[in-house]
């Protein structure tokens, strides 16, 4: 292909191939990610019968570009408030299965006698179940409306931390290939430390930002803007030692929380949806049959592993997290997969050469095998439930009963010292955070630009003066800042040792702020380690009775939260969290096939019926708060639901209408655009088009008058037809005929 490169003929063999096999795999209603992985296999070196990449080093690119897209995209559907509201029950969950799948699938592994490291890789791949064939298998399926889907979603944001994290500490692994406490713990202390660094800065930084050039921006800026700051992430994430895709994944979740996170995400979806083909498709690549010959064994016993104990295991964490039998079979057969991190995990491993090749393709088949039989075994759980709900003892059901509804109680005056204690030790996590961040600034650049330009002790004494400036507002914070309701002081001072421990943790903040003092000033300058505690007791003295430091740190504070909260405060009101157990918010489009297009709220059942109510519809710029019952649903209305997850996912699908093909050819359609020239005895000569009733007798439209040589276009109702007009107009065949008949020569 002389003068064109390698990589276009192997984008257009990749997307040619892969867009025949994903229409195959919609025919056959399997998830698309397949016909990737299989179009991938049919290109790839090991099937000679079909043409191959030229140039695989750039294919292996834009796959590693689709897996930052792929994590970008996770991140924006994420959200630390989802997170949150998912709590202690999703967490369970995942750790339950987490532990199980990772220590079975270790000894799957050291049963096929595989080293030590495949092993370990092995077991994390086990562990992470796919979020987008279980969405697909609930479309598929019809089940969104069902209740259990909201565990399994509230579990897969869950799970995908929790890959984040394991990609964190798989990649800390592979660079020694050993197992090292010390250093894990390490590097866990130093992801946590960068996580709540980029997440703080993030969230007081780029809604501070986008707020700020929001009256410039298009959707062309806005997606540049986007991908732009994703892959400054990118670079950040790598630049401090960490993957690319968490960098990603990072910043997709600090956009989550921005006033502009749907848009960013409609934007960016078909983007990551072309890149994130090629990361599939370069999967299906690495697939070799003499390999999945020789191993298998290792594939069916790996992919029953994951469909039998994987399910088993995210069952048992359901029931361990308060839900019922019934929920948690049907929530528990869902993860009965693996699927794009289980790729990603593999990736990671052959990037560090720390696992053999022939693990990779057999954890692509099996993943192939068991989304196959995702949608066969999540319809076993009601039969099995139906099976096996006779059978359980009286005794065991009504304990499991007690159990769950035990979990569900929350004992507030319990909690409160409790919680307040750990809300203490989280702000002092924080705040240590932004100081030692804020400090390694100082420490590495602003301090050696001034002890260079400025010599001697005034240059060390100006550098702290800088430092201290900066740091101040949280040196104050950590210190200083503190707080506590009348109502858990109430219930505190009632209690000795309460009262004890809570001053013990003001000592230790204050100790705290002391420390950074100290090492500031003897960072600088030298000193005499007492005589820079004692001036750092006076500094620390002078910033607790300092007006203008403590109303500077809570317009910080203020800011970050107001950015924090800015995306949930567009809602037309805050549930509760007293409620949000059982009512949530939700937007939903008005589809164009939507049976109340064209309705008025008061003649829809969505209250009677469903229990759900309207409390606001968006319609272009104009917010409708309250709508009165006589609105009408227009297309494309935004409309916000107030109701339970079960009765809100019942009406979503009479709302959110899915139109089964994307493309409809017009049958029927014979209209089109026809001329007539008028005659001196025609009826409408010397008539004024309104008084000629054309569009009446004709059922036609006319949209110009030839005359001579020049065009009346769009004619007015009083425009007045002439001998020799030739009238333009559009009818159907048979009317046009019919005006031909009547009103030409």
């Amino acid at each position: 292909m002389e003068g064109v490169p390698a990589l276009f003929f192997d984008l257009a063999l990749i997307l040619i191939t892969a867009g025949i096999t994903t229409v195959i795999f919609k025919w056959l209603k399997q998830p698309l990610v397949l016909g990737y992985i299989v179009a991938g296999f049919l290109i790839g070196p090991h099937f000679t019968y079909f043409p191959v990449v030229e140039d695989p080093s750039s294919v292996e690119t834009w796959s590693e570009i689709g897996m930052v897209f792929l994590l970008f995209a996770i991140g924006l559907e994420f959200s630390f408030k989802k997170l949150k509201k998912v709590g202690g029950p999703g967490a369970i969950m995942v750790l339950t299965e987490l532990i199980i799948m990772f220590t079975t699938g270790f000894f799957v592994g050291k049963l096929f006698g595989w080293q030590k490291m495949n092993c370990i890789f092995l077991g994390c791949m086990l562990s992470i179940s796919s979020t987008s064939i279980i969405v697909k298998a609930f479309d598929d399926l019809k089940l969104k409306s069902q209740k259990f889907t909201a565990d399994v979603i509230g579990a897969l944001v869950v799970e995908d931390l929790v890959a984040v994290i394991l990609m964190v500490i798989l990649s800390t692994l592979s660079v020694g290939n050993t197992f090292n406490g010390g250093e894990l713990v390490l590097s866990m202390v130093k992801l946590m430390f960068f996580l709540v660094i980029w997440f703080i800065f993030g969230i007081y930084l780029i809604p501070s930002f986008l707020r700020l050039i929001r009256k410039f921006m298009t959707e062309e800026t806005l997606v540049i803007i986007g991908i732009g700051l994703c892959f400054m992430m990118v670079m950040l994430a790598n630049y401090a030692g960490f993957s690319s895709a968490l960098g990603a994944f990072v910043m997709g979740s600090i956009l989550a929380e921005t006033l502009e996170a749907d848009i960013i995400h409609k934007l960016v979806t078909p983007i990551k949806n072309l890149f994130a083909a090629i990361f599939f498709v370069s999967v299906g690549m690495m697939v070799d049959p003499k390999i999945l010959v020789d191993y298998t064994w290792p594939v069916v016993i790996i992919a029953l592993t994951i469909m039998i104990v994987k399910t088993l295991s995210a069952t048992f964490g359901m029931l361990i997290s308060g839900r019922d039998i019934h929920t948690s079979l049907k929530a528990g057969f869902c993860f009965c997969q693996i699927g794009e991190f289980s790729f990603i995990i593999a990736s990671l491993g052959l990037s560090f050469k720390v696992i053999d090749e022939y693990l990779y393709p057999i954890i692509v088949t099996v993943s192939i095998v068991t989304t196959f039989f995702t949608p066969y075994i999540i319809r076993l759980a009601n039969p099995l439930y139906n099976w096996l709900n006779p059978r359980i003892p009286e005794r065991w059901k009504q304990a499991m009963t007690n159990y769950s509804e035990g979990f569900k109680l929350n004992d507030n005056t319990t909690l409160t010292f409790k919680a307040f204690v750990i809300n203490q030790f989280k702000n002092m996590v924080i705040y240590g955070c932004i100081i030692f961040a804020l400090a390694l600034i100082c420490y590495s650049a602003i301090g050696p630009f001034v002890v260079n330009n400025i010599k001697g002790l005034w240059g060390g004494l100006t550098s702290i003066a800088i430092t201290l400036a900066i740091l101040a507002p949280f040196v104050w914070a950590m210190a200083f800042k503190y707080k506590i309701s009348l109502t858990n002081s109430r219930l505190i001072s009632k209690n000795l040792f309460e009262r004890h421990v809570i001053a013990s943790i003001f000592i230790l903040r204050y100790i705290i702020a002391i420390f950074i003092i100290t090492n500031i000033l003897r960072h600088f300058i030298s000193i005499n380690f007492f005589a820079a505690i004692g001036i750092a007791v006076v500094i620390s003295l002078i910033l607790a009775f300092s007006n203008s430091i403590m109303k500077f740190y809570d317009r910080l504070e203020k800011n970050f939260m107001e950015n924090l909260n800015k995306r949930q405060k567009q809602a037309s009101f805050i549930i509760p969290e007293v409620l949000q157990q059982n009512f949530h918010l939700e937007k939903v489009i008005v589809s164009p096939l939507s049976q109340v297009v064209g309705k008025q709220l008061k003649n829809t059942v969505f209250r009677s019926q469903y229990k759900v109510s309207v409390v606001s519809i968006e319609r272009g710029n104009t917010i409708y708060d309250l709508p009165d019952k006589d609105i009408v649903f227009y297309p494309y209305d935004i409309v916000t639901l107030v109701g339970s997850d079960e009765n809100i996912n019942k009406v979503k699908p009479i709302i959110e209408v899915e139109d089964p093909e994307l493309i409809h050819e017009r049958k029927g359609h014979n209209m089109s655009l026809h001329s007539v020239t008028l005659s001196d005895k025609s009826p409408i000569c010397q008539v004024s088009l309104l008084n000629s009733l054309f569009k009446d007798k004709y059922d036609a439209m006319v949209i110009a008058i030839q005359r001579g040589n020049d065009f009346i276009l769009s004619p007015s109702a009083a425009t007045v037809f002439h001998s020799d007009d030739v009238i333009w107009f559009v009818s159907t065949i048979e009317a046009a005929k019919m005006i031909k008949l009547k009103e030409e020569v």
